[in-house]
C-alpha cells in the first residue's frame, strides 16, 4: 500500500482569548490519516517548548510524526462573532528550506509518493523547496500558502504570490474565498490558466468543485452542524490517500467528503457528551 505524507508547521491557536491549543494542517490531516489506517507520516516543526505543550496532541493520534525544533511556532489569534471569524497572525512559523529536503525531510519522507503540503502562510514553502520536494513525488498544496502573506497582523488575502510555486504541484486546494482572490472567476478557463493538473475548490457544507482537465465536477457533501475548523485539511489528507490508491480525482473528492462528514459527526458527538 502506498505511503502518503503531510508536511507543515503546527500552530498555536488562541481562540477568543482562551488557552493555547494546537492547530495547523498536520494536526487535522492526521485525524483523517488515523481513520483511514494507511501507511503515512507527518513532518512538522515548532519551538521546543511547544513540542510538549502542543505537538503531544498530534503524536497522540498515533500517526508517525517527525518533528524538528524551530525558532518560532506559528501563532494565530482567532475571534468569533457568530459565523464570522477574524484571524490575526501573531507569529510566523518556520520556512521549510530546499536544503532540508536533501537532509532530514527527504529521509523522513522515505518512499512517500504523494505529499500534501499544509502551509499556514506564503512564507512556509518557497518555490525552490517545492522543486526539491517534487523530485519523484506528487505534491498537493493548500491555497493558504498562496493567499496569506507571510507577515504578522490581520489576515487579508491577496494574490501576490510567486507563480513559480504552481508549476511544481499536482493538486491545488482552494477554499472559495481563496479561489476568489486568485482567480478571475471560478470557472474552467480561469482554473486552467493556473497550469495545475488538479484544482479543488472547497465550498464548505456545499461540497466542492473538482477541476481535472475539463469542466468542473460538483461533489456534494452532507452538512454536519459541527465546528468546521480543519475540515479542509481532513479533506485533503483523505483526497491524497484516495489518489495514491488509484482513484480518479472526482471519486477521490467524494471519498474525502465522506471522511470529513464522519470526522465532523464524531466531533459533534464528542461535544454533545
Amino acid at each position: 500500500m502506498p505511503t502518503v505524507a503531510v508536511i507543515g508547521n503546527v500552530a498555536r491557536d488562541l481562540v477568543d482569548g482562551g488557552a493555547p491549543r494546537i492547530g495547523g494542517g498536520p494536526f487535522y490531516a492526521a485525524q483523517a490519516l488515523r481513520m483511514l489506517h494507511v501507511p503515512s507520516r507527518v513532518l512538522t516543526k515548532s519551538t521546543a517548548e511547544d513540542r510538549k505543550a502542543l505537538v503531544s496532541d498530534l503524536t497522540a493520534l498515533g500517526v508517525p510524526v517527525e518533528w524538528r525544533s524551530a525558532p518560532a511556532t506559528a501563532t494565530f489569534e482567532l475571534v468569533y462573532d457568530g459565523d464570522r471569524r477574524s484571524v490575526t497572525i501573531a507569529e510566523i512559523g518556520d520556512t521549510w528550506r530546499a536544503e532540508e529536503v536533501g537532509e532530514w525531510v527527504g529521509d523522513a519522507l522515505g518512499d512517500a509518493e504523494w505529499v500534501h503540503l499544509a502551509p499556514l502562510a506564503r512564507s512556509d514553502f518557497p518555490a525552490p523547496t517545492l522543486a526539491a520536494l517534487a523530485d519523484g513525488r506528487r505534491l498537493s498544496f493548500d491555497g493558504q500558502g498562496l493567499v496569506r502573506p507571510g507577515r504578522k497582523g490581520g489576515v487579508r488575502l491577496d494574490a501576490d504570490f510567486d507563480r513559480d510555486v504552481l508549476r511544481h504541484l499536482q493538486v491545488l486546494k482552494l477554499a472559495e474565498e481563496e479561489a476568489l482572490a486568485v482567480l478571475d472567476a471560478i470557472d474552467e478557463e480561469s482554473v486552467a490558466a493556473l497550469g495545475v493538473p488538479e484544482v479543488l475548490v472547497t465550498l464548505g457544507p456545499l461540497g466542492s468543485l473538482v477541476f481535472a482537465g475539463g469542466p468542473p465536477v460538483r461533489v456534494h457533501a452532507i452538512p454536519v452542524d459541527a465546528d468546521p475548523t480543519g475540515a479542509g485539511d481532513m479533506f485533503m489528507a483523505a483526497y491524497v490517500v484516495a489518489r495514491s490508491e488509484g482513484a480518479e480525482p472526482a471519486d477521490a473528492a467524494r471519498s474525502a467528503s465522506r471522511v470529513v462528514e464522519q470526522l465532523l459527526a464524531e466531533r459533534l458527538d464528542g461535544r454533545a457528551q
